[in-house]
């Protein structure tokens, strides 16, 4: 939403700034869009891979709709992650084994359905937690695997972001083009009268105008909040980490999640009396 508002904003005070010396015709021209909006998307297709493409488009998509890593979100994790190290010390390691290998069907993980439904967070948990079942008890092995695991997933995250970062350096260039093409087809009406040629200059320069503002106005500020958006996800997946590896540390449950509330940012961090009020509702 707020992304639709700064564009709103960002146009308004151009046309605002703009109508009362111009003509808000001569700034439609569907041609230069298809150059200069063509090109960068062209572009665009040879730099990325298909998988980069395709979440660039529906990262994008998903901008439109509010970060989902809020506090009510990190409230379930730990109210999950609470759950799921309480059952283990109460009833050991393999009475979690069935939760983890039928999440659905987890009591556990239902109690957190907005965790439950993002698929690459419970991964992680139950990743981590069958190794534990398995015997993988050594905390500084099993951090540093959780780190490269940690680190590929934020860098393969970022990807998107970087390539709708490029294309919105690309954008003015595109713009440029557009310009000179136009310059070029101007050059054909050198026999016309002044008006004529100012027409087809004026047509022209719009292409520069709407390379720059198309470029700085609306995707590089996509491509910064995608990137925000991708800190906002490695941040969950800290959290979730720093949970596991203070219960694999030996720490009681409601420690272990403390370590876990501690790591969230503070925009999203609930408070300690919260976190305790909520895990006494779920024991």
């Amino acid at each position: 939403m707020k992304g639709i508002i700064g564009t709103v904003v960002v146009i308004g005070t151009l046309l605002g700034g703009y109508l009362p010396h111009g003509s808000f015709g001569i700034l439609i021209q569907p041609l230069e869009v298809v150059i200069i909006c063509g090109g960068a998307f062209g572009a665009y297709i040879i730099a990325n891979p298909g998988w980069v493409i395709k979440a660039g488009f529906f990262n994008a998509l998903g901008t439109l709709k509010p970060d989902p890593y809020n506090k009510e979100m990190y409230m379930e994790l730990l109210g999950l992650m609470f759950l799921i190290f309480n059952k283990a010390r109460r009833e050991g390691l393999m009475s979690i084994e069935a939760d983890i290998e039928d999440i659905h069907a987890s009591d556990l993980f239902n109690s957190a359905p907005k965790v439950a439904a993002n698929h690459h967070a419970v991964d992680f948990v139950a990743d981590y937690l069958r190794l534990m079942i398995s015997g993988t008890s050594n905390p500084y092995q099993l951090e540093d695997l959780m780190i490269a695991e940690l680190d590929a997933h934020h860098h393969e995250a970022l990807m998107p972001s970087a390539a709708v970062g490029e294309v919105s350096q690309a954008l003015p260039a595109f713009g440029i083009v557009a310009a000179v093409l136009g310059i070029i087809v101007t050059m054909s009406y050198l026999d016309a009268g002044p008006l004529e040629i100012a027409h087809h200059m004026s047509v022209a320069l719009v292409g520069t105008f709407l390379g720059i503002l198309v470029a700085y106005a609306i995707v590089a500020p996509l491509a910064n909040e995608l990137a925000n958006r991708a800190n906002s996800e490695g941040a969950f997946f800290a959290s979730i980490k720093t949970c596991l590896m203070a219960n694999l540390n030996g720490y009681a449950p409601q420690i272990a999640v403390e370590f876990g509330r501690k790591s969230i940012p503070s925009q999203a961090r609930p408070t300690f009396i919260e976190v305790d009020e909520h895990l006494q509702t779920l024991k």
